[in-house]
């Protein structure tokens, strides 16, 4: 029996003991926001109408883009992905594009028709309003979403 009882208060010996955990203030803060995306410029081949870019983005994440179109031009955009989860929104020029207060992507400028957040567009074609820069916003509908994009402007 005192075998046992010694064998018990080694064991319980041996296992650590719950110690408060203090974390510095320093640590304790909120980490810092992330920055907004960089905005990647979509060039054309000389001669050529049209382009293609492509990549990889988050669900939660916008990857950001930019043409230049003259008002009145046709402007043609195709998203392919292959697993279907992939979307885009197209603003027109002088869109501000920050973070809220949550840290969320925050687009401050009017969305072309039927390309707005929630419009889940992958396929539009229509003439720009206004000359200027247009910024293409591409986002995942589900986990992480492998994308290409076809534009044209003519």
């Amino acid at each position: 029996m005192k075998l046992v009882l010694i064998f018990c208060l080694a064991l319980l010996a041996s296992v650590p003991f719950a110690v408060p955990l203090v974390v510095s203030p320093a640590y304790a803060a909120d980490p810092a926001p992330q920055p907004v995306p960089k905005v990647r410029p979509i060039f054309f081949p000389k001669g050529s109408h049209g382009g293609t870019v492509g990549g990889r983005v988050l669900l939660g994440n916008r990857n950001l883009y930019s043409l230049t179109a003259a008002q009145g031009q046709t402007l043609t955009v195709s998203l392919t992905a292959p697993d279907d989860n992939a979307v885009f929104q197209i603003y027109e020029p002088d869109t501000k594009v920050q973070r809220d207060a949550d840290g969320t992507l925050e687009f401050v400028g009017k969305a072309l028709s039927a390309t707005g957040n929630g419009d889940d567009a992958t396929r539009w074609s229509g003439h720009v309003p206004r000359t200027g820069t247009y910024l293409i916003a591409v986002g995942s509908t589900q986990g992480e979403a492998r994308f290409s994009i076809d534009v044209k402007v003519e």
